[in-house]
């Protein structure tokens, strides 16, 4: 009977998790994942959590659990990276960690004696790749959000044609704006080498993150301070190495950047491997050939990390070119990684056709994430415990999974309205401040 118990609560809690805005359906890799990270008392906190960002003073009346034990209890959570505790205004707000963002990430850049990293990582593998769900649920719709986007390299840019950059899209300005910086180890990487499957010399110590980020990892020790100099030459290595830079998939306030190997990366392996394009959002660049000075060596076809550029064969080569190379419009992501390693600048990043639409802020990619996702009822009614709240989110929840009211209101003609009426939703709630992080 007690097993029945616990397997019912991490139950709870799997469902709690899947109504985020990266959904984790449910399965016994997915039992055994949470079985794994979460006690049974922590797991029976977070599903009575609010869905989104609360006050210690709104969680202790949402749980019902009296201040003591609720710091008891967030305190190892969020030690373990299980619950975000984000210093935002003048206190701490407290979010459940969705799988990513979040759980993944956050396990995989634990250190220290208690840390089992082999074993957790075998697990998030058998979950998240082996399994095959994981991915479908996020990426197997023809999604137009991904929590990351590419971000170019600036030096690989075609200064003729790419003559207006925004900040949001140059790394400079980024690291310029930023007031703390934090280094930890790639989840991504540390998980592919306890796998045995890290092909690579890239050290794990790269992945980068900024402002109130930076300190929730800082706290947590799952990174370390840097300096502002320290995160430039990071930057520095990692265009020299040819990683791809995939940040936070927003124009301000950018929390984090990847530094992404082709043999690793989890959203590069689903393009790649598993055909999900849309795991990583392009850049407002692709790679162009300028046939006049491609030699046809190959290199940037070997670079590029998600075999987007091919090598057309040539029945009579002349003993310039030995084969030029050709883009795949259809699935280049707009990196860069192709130019940095083209010896005559044969290869460069262009303009698109038509300028990707990035949300502003963290608030407006995780109200259209949720909306596409079919979860976007959880942050409007967060209260799990509330028994009217529950019957507005099915109510609601329902109304907005329909397709066509989904697809309105992600088009570009009405996602701007929608985006307003959700500001002023939780700006009449007292919460507005939501809307700038």
């Amino acid at each position: 009977m007690g097993h029945l118990v616990a397997k019912d609560i991490f139950r709870k809690l799997g469902r709690k998790i899947d109504g985020l805005e990266t959904r984790a359906p449910w399965n016994d890799r997915l039992y055994a994942l949470l079985k794994e990270l979460y006690s049974a008392e922590e797991a029976e906190l977070v599903v009575k959590m609010p869905y989104g960002l609360s006050t210690l003073e709104q969680m202790e009346k949402t749980t019902g659990y009296e201040k003591p034990k609720l710091r008891r209890v967030l305190d190892s959570l969020t030690a373990k990276g299980l619950v975000m505790d984000l210093w935002i205004g003048e206190g701490y707000h407290y979010a459940p960690s969705p799988m990513v963002v979040g759980i993944f990430e956050f396990t995989m850049m634990r250190m220290g004696p208690n840390s089992d990293s082999k074993k957790w990582a075998k697990l998030l593998h058998e979950y998240m790749e082996v399994d095959g769900s994981f991915l479908a649920a996020n990426f197997g719709n023809d999604e137009q959000l991904s929590i990351m986007r590419a971000m170019p390299h600036e030096e690989t840019l075609d200064p003729s044609d790419c003559f207006e950059v925004l900040d949001y899209e140059k790394v400079s300005s980024l690291i310029a704006g930023a007031d703390k910086f934090a280094i930890g180890l790639c989840s991504c990487r540390h998980e592919k080498m306890h796998l045995g499957e890290k092909e690579c010399d890239i050290p794990l110590e790269k992945c980068s993150q900024f402002g109130y980020a930076a300190d929730f990892m800082i706290r947590h020790n799952l990174a370390r301070e840097v300096t502002r100099s320290e995160m430039e030459d990071n930057f520095v290595q990692s265009r020299e190495t040819g990683l791809v830079l995939s940040a936070d998939n927003v124009q301000r306030n950018m929390k984090f950047v990847c530094h992404c190997c082709k043999c690793c990366c989890a959203p590069l392996l689903a393009i790649r491997k598993f055909g999900y394009p849309n795991a990583i959002v392009t850049s407002n660049f692709i790679a162009g050939i300028r046939e006049e000075l491609c030699i046809g060596c190959g290199k940037c076809a070997k670079a590029c990390p998600i075999n987007a550029i091919g090598m057309v064969h040539l029945e009579n080569p002349d003993s310039r070119k030995k084969q030029p190379a050709q883009v795949d419009t259809a699935i280049c992501i707009g990196c860069g990684v192709c130019a940095i390693n083209c010896p005559t600048k044969g290869c460069l990043l262009t303009k698109r056709g038509k300028r990707v639409i990035h949300p502003e802020t963290t608030f407006e990619r995780l109200m259209l994430q949720c909306l596409e996702k079919g979860t976007l009822q959880n942050q409007i009614f967060a209260n799990p415990e509330s028994i009217n709240e529950k019957f507005m989110r099915a109510f609601v929840g329902a109304f907005l999974n329909l397709p066509p009211v989904k697809k309105a209101l992600m088009g570009d003609k009405l996602r701007s309205r929608f985006l307003k009426a959700m500001k002023q939703g939780v700006a009449k709630q007292g919460k507005g401040w939501l809307t700038e992080i």
